[in-house]
């Protein structure tokens, strides 16, 4: 009864504003006639003005109503700037504290029951620093007032806590906007609009919240750094830790600005895309489908000899070959070329000992310690191993090792399991059974690639089966055994188990960032999955940032080296200018055959977000290139905005999805719809064309109707 007592006071309350037009006292015009209207009222009685507009200014904002901003400008006209401010200052704050309290007591119970893991986190930030962060937003208000007194009812900060900080927090906005007022009341005719004081109000107004964003981030950094010492002068602009993708970028941006930088690698140059990622696994798709191509040779008109059959390939040479790929791009990253770029390459384990000191423990036994001014953590990813009983007694391989060990092998293994239904594991799976391989793709979950749409799930699964890939979809692994030479997994599929035997495994379910040995933990800088930063890829120091896997959210070599742009520019000269980082448009490709390439949203994303959208769709098998390169199979299916040509995701399925993708990252990066691309010329025959073909799909399902039935009526008319 009390609450709904509460509740129906505050509606009355509300009303009444609105029924007794007091919100149309509250706009510019009202405050012009404000000073003419009080001016005797309050000479004569000031106390008895000072108290009605004390208990209005708690009122509108304790019950979150439009019109505080113009309250303010009118406390200025009226009492004054030293008056104005102490008066507005003590109501904002008690109307403030007001809000806070009624949402707290209806709200917080019903909030916390439904929300409780929620709300669980919130308050352990708040317990942590709530006051710094209440203050940050009073000063700096990300969110409006109304909205941030509701919110942090539903905390648990104390009310006292809550009470002051606000006070403090609000004070210098209070006086921006007093003093505003106050000029605001001395405006006698227009041109007095271009009076200095009015003027420099009015700027104050405009420039308040970047010089309190800064003063908010120079309190930042005070408090970050409190207990470290800043080296006066320093070895180097920027130490980069790992020479993968992020690293590799991050290193020649510093270089080919000139700054003095130093690249730490601990293995191999050019991480795992290069050694165990993107090189291998494309090369070993090329040899894997050429095989498929030799295998059904019929396709393409060619008599199928005994000679062609793939049982006599080499699996070793194929390995081999492999490793001789790798071995010819390895140059391009390379310590000799960076060397000769201008970054400094260490060889060696580099660990963070302060925000700018880095110790390097070299491979050749040595040691040494850098200072720098700035430092970019970029050490990758590795595979993810489930924690699966048995599975160290069966010498499993992951992503990361099959190259090398298959290269040293003598045949092929006849049986492979492979643990993962996702990119690395569904690419890894359709190559090695191409290449004759027994193989037996086990997935935990309903379907494949789960981050696609059903559509696109079943079609990767179709294209596994055709290459003899025996999928198992909904099957959880539940042990290893290994029993003299023959090693099995056991999996569970709805309660019952079975037994499948091979002679290699793999496990594909993943990568996870690098997180130990780099002094992380030492330095308090936290971390979830990845290394946690913000907008400018900053971690907790603003002098270090994070690029690549070991940031997320995406495990992409092309995005680790987008991120490294950000990393690397902001670390040399963020003391200037900082740039967010852009995840607008992502591409990305999985190298199945045929490949799935996708940007933006898909289906499922934009029904899980409640997004309005249309589809146009092109099935590649009308498409004159397909047919004759026999590879008539897939679909372009464009997400674009209801009623117009915007486009907001693209998902191809075929032979060449990966370069058709381009076209539309560069239509999407640059705001560029359908009808665009349909007044491209293509050249013919080429894949590309199905793009625009996907373009007219769009425009024949916008063609004007009525339109069409009169221009039919026009040409009739002509034949007379």
């Amino acid at each position: 009864m009390k609450k709904l007592f509460l509740i129906l006071l505050v509606v009355i309350l509300i009303s009444s504003f609105f029924i007794f037009d007091i919100d149309k006292m509250l706009t510019l015009e009202g405050i012009k006639n404000i000073p003419a209207q009080i001016a005797s009222w309050y000479d004569n009685d000031p106390w008895q003005v000072v108290a009605i507009y004390f208990i209005l200014y708690v009122l509108v904002t304790g019950l979150s109503l439009p019109g505080a901003v113009f309250m303010t400008l009118a406390g200025g006209a009226i009492f004054g700037l030293f008056w104005g401010t102490v008066i507005i200052s003590f109501a904002s704050t008690i109307g403030a504290t007001g809000a806070f309290l009624v949402a707290r007591y209806l709200l917080k119970d019903v909030m916390e029951a439904r929300f409780t893991e929620k709300l669980q986190a919130i308050n352990m930030g708040i317990e942590r620093e709530g006051a710094f962060y209440l203050f940050t937003l009073r000063l700096v208000p990300i969110f409006p007032f109304f909205l941030i007194n509701i919110l942090m009812g539903l905390t648990r900060i104390r009310t006292i806590t809550y009470y002051w900080v606000s006070q403090l927090g609000m004070l210098a906005g209070t006086i921006v906007y007093v003093n505003a007022g106050t000029q605001l009341a001395q405006l006698e005719t227009v041109s007095g609009i271009l009076s200095p004081p009015l003027l420099l109000s009015f700027t104050l107004l405009g420039i308040f919240p970047l010089l309190a964003k800064k003063l908010i981030n120079a309190i930042k950094k005070q408090r970050v750094y409190a207990q470290w010492t800043k080296p006066k002068r320093f070895d180097r602009n920027l130490v980069v830790i790992g020479a993968g993708a992020a690293g590799l970028v991050s290193a020649y941006i510093a270089a080919a600005v000139k700054a003095k930088v130093t690249l730490v690698e601990t293995h191999k140059m050019g991480g795992d895309c290069l050694n165990y990622g993107c090189v291998p696994s494309k090369a070993l798709i090329k040899s894997a489908k050429l095989a498929e191509q030799i295998r059904h040779a019929e396709n393409y008109g060619l008599e199928y000899k005994e000679a062609l059959k793939i049982q006599g390939l080499s699996f070793k040479t194929v390995m081999q070959r492999i490793q001789k790929v790798i071995a010819a791009i390895a140059p391009h990253d390379s310590i000799e070329r960076y060397t000769q770029m201008g970054v400094e390459v260490i060889e060696g384990y580099a660990k963070i000992l302060t925000p700018w000191e880095v110790e390097i423990q070299q491979t050749d036994g040595t040691q040494q310690k850098l200072t720098t001014q700035s430092i970019i953590i970029a050490s990758g990813a590795a595979p993810f191993i489930p924690a699966i009983p048995g599975l160290d007694s069966i010498a499993y391989l992951s992503s990361d090792t099959l190259w090398e060990h298959f290269a040293q092998r003598d045949s092929m293994p006849e049986r492979l399991v492979i643990l993962g239904g996702g990119p690395i594991g569904c690419e890894l799976a359709q190559s090695f059974a191409r290449l004759g391989i027994n193989v037996t793709l086990v997935q935990r979950q309903k379907r494949l690639m789960v981050r696609e749409d059903e559509d696109v799930s079943e079609v990767v699964k179709k294209a596994l089966e055709e290459s003899a890939v025996t999928v198992l979809t909904e099957h959880v692994a539940v042990r290893c055994e290994h029993k003299d030479t023959e090693k099995s997994l056991i999996v569970s599929y709805q309660g019952t188990e079975k037994q499948i035997f091979f002679d290699e495994l793999i496990c594909a379910v993943g990568r996870k960032a690098r997180l130990s040995g780099y002094g992380l933990e030492d330095l308090g800088i936290p971390v979830e999955r990845t290394v946690i930063t913000n907008e400018y890829l900053e971690v907790l120091y603003p002098n270090i940032y994070a690029a690549g896997d070991v940031a997320g959210p995406y495990q992409f070599t092309h995005v680790a080296a987008h991120q490294a742009w950000y990393a690397a520019v902001n670390a040399l000269f963020g003391h200037w200018k900082k740039f967010k980082v852009d995840y607008t448009v992502i591409p990305w490709v999985t190298f199945v055959d045929p490949e799935l390439a996708r940007v933006g949203m898909n289906e499922q994303q934009a029904k899980e977000q409640d997004i309005a959208y249309e589809i146009s769709y092109y099935g590649i098998d009308d498409l004159d290139r397909a047919i004759t390169e026999s590879e008539a199979k897939g679909f372009i299916k464009v997400l674009t905005v209801p009623g117009k040509d915007r486009i907001l995701g693209v998902t191809i399925v075929g032979t060449h999805a990966g370069e058709m993708l381009a076209e539309f990252v560069l239509a999407m990066r640059h705001g560029l719809g359908l009808n665009k691309i349909l007044g491209t010329i293509h050249a013919y025959p080429t894949w590309m064309e199905a793009n625009k073909y996907v373009a007219g799909v769009w425009k024949r399902q916008h063609t004007p109707k009525k339109l069409l039935i009169g221009l039919q009526k026009y040409h009739t008319w002509r034949r007379g």
